[in-house]
């Protein structure tokens, strides 16, 4: 039955725009919700398909496990027991014309155990030694005890990472695990936004090797496992969360409209009005979860100077080059996650590759490897500028030199993903809490919610989505 209460309505209908209309449903029964998408789909950048003979993901194929906001949902939603963790968490990076195993102790690709950095082979015996002044640090560089992590002293990882441990551990270790998150440079990257585990031992100690160090003890005494997995993901493709929320949030009464864009958002004396080409909707309370270009053009009216900042945020293109080959075709041992490409290294194609047969156990086949191949970078878009055909050649031709590889890719997919992933500029989180101020100030409940916002990931995106939901119902909308 419709539900006969408050009506909220949810634009976009990604990982944000489902978490925060199931949310909404969940805690409030009689609260009507409607979910409004301009594409003919719903799940946003999450979406899985047959490829090979298992199912692939086109894009993010896992999340982060040691921060509770994803698993937590998929326990919900009862996905929880299909939770797979990698078979492999090792990985490399390609340096100096190898691809050379990552050292353990690793956070966010800051070094914690020199000896292991040295005995790599990645950064030389100068970069561990420069790495290594880090520990006699006892000045309070920018940063310190009691920063506001969002605010004017929010840094980018560049300058932080370079300043302690130098360039070699940065180019070489940093900037390529970063990079390979958010398809950007990580010395114009936030460091609150981009690297929060980073901005809290800068803040916590004046060695930043030696905070890391203190924060895995304070894990351990927590009782928490420090080897315990980092990722999971679902064996049926990552689809199958957006999937079950879109089925439970029916299930509970509420409505997705798919092919539905909202053109124009605009308030009467007591509701808001989403103008659609399908006609006018009306709502007590409505969340944005779009990025930033659609949800700035929405907000200009209501939020100016928030709408104004929002629509000069950057993003990356990139694109998914999912591919199949003959295991005996490579002279590569796959005995890992994939790799990396060093800042210092670049290919002409490749930015980085996930073995996922290695890396999950359910992708696993005797005679054919499948490479997850990305593609593409903020600032670079020669390979992206590319036709299908031509990029499955740069590709090949990288996993040539990366990996040996001899002979056909014998399957491609390739999923090209246009302005997807947000560059975050050192401030941006000061600047998305004006902008919540703002709205806060002049536009009752109209609320946002999104990658655009506080940051990237799955995970990122269902706890905002929580708590716009929750702050709609708070706030009595």
């Amino acid at each position: 039955m419709p539900a006969t209460g408050a009506h909220t309505i949810v634009i976009g209908a990604g990982i944000t725009g489902l978490t925060a209309a199931y949310t909404l449903l969940v805690n409030e029964p009689n609260r009507h919700v409607t979910v409004i998408e301009a594409a003919d789909r719903s799940g946003g950048r999450i979406m899985s398909g047959e490829f090979a003979g298992h199912i692939v993901d086109c894009g993010a194929d896992a999340f982060l496990a040691r921060v509770p906001d994803a698993v937590d949902l998929c326990r919900q939603l009862g996905l929880d027991h299909l939770l797979a963790s990698p078979a492999s968490s090792s990985a490399r990076v390609w340096t100096d014309g190898a691809l050379r195993q990552l050292p353990a102790g690793l956070v966010l690709g800051v070094p914690t155990d020199l000896d292991a950095l040295a005995a790599s082979g990645i950064v030389s015996a100068a970069g561990v030694a420069r790495a290594a002044e880090d520990l006699d640090r006892v000045d309070w560089p920018q940063g310190a005890p009691g920063a506001d992590p969002g605010g004017v002293d929010d840094q980018s990882v560049g300058n932080l990472v370079r300043s302690r441990l130098g360039d070699e551990v940065f180019e070489r270790l940093v900037a390529p695990l970063l990079s390979g998150v958010n398809a950007g440079d990580a010395d114009q990257l936030s460091l609150a936004t981009g690297a929060a585990q980073l901005a809290s031992a800068a803040r916590t100690h004046p060695s930043l090797i030696r905070s890391l160090h203190e924060q895995i003890e304070a894990t351990r005494r927590a009782g928490a496992d420090p080897n315990a997995p980092v990722f999971a993901g679902l064996p049926g493709g990552t689809q199958m969360l957006t999937d079950t929320l879109g089925a439970e949030i029916i299930r509970r009464g509420g409505t997705i409209a798919l092919g539905t864009a909202a053109t124009a958002l605009r308030r009467d004396a007591s509701r808001w009005l989403v103008d659609t080409a399908n006609g006018v909707l009306h709502a007590d309370a409505v969340v944005l979860a779009l990025p930033a270009t659609g949800a700035s053009r929405l907000l200009a009216s209501h939020a100016p100077e928030g709408a104004a900042v929002l629509a000069e945020l950057e993003y990356a293109s990139v694109a998914m080059v999912t591919v199949a080959v003959h295991r005996a075709n490579l002279d590569c041992d796959l005995d890992g996650s994939g790799f990396l490409v060093a800042l210092t290294d670049r290919l002409p194609a490749l930015t980085a590759c996930s073995w996922a047969s290695s890396k999950w156990a359910h992708l696993g086949d005797p005679d054919l490897a499948v490479l997850r191949v990305s593609a593409g970078r903020h600032g670079d878009s020669a390979a992206l500028a590319l036709d299908d055909e031509a990029l499955a050649s740069a590709i090949a031709k990288d996993l040539g030199t990366t990996m040996g590889l001899r002979g056909p890719l014998e399957q491609v997919r390739i999923s090209r993903w246009n302005e997807a992933l947000p560059q975050f500029r050192p401030g941006h989180l000061g600047r998305v809490e004006a902008l919540r101020a703002e709205l806060q100030a002049g536009a009752p409940g109209l609320l946002v919610a999104g990658a655009a916002h506080d940051g990237l990931g799955i995970p990122s995106c269902i706890r905002q989505a929580r708590t716009a939901a929750e702050q709609v119902s708070e706030q009595g909308f």
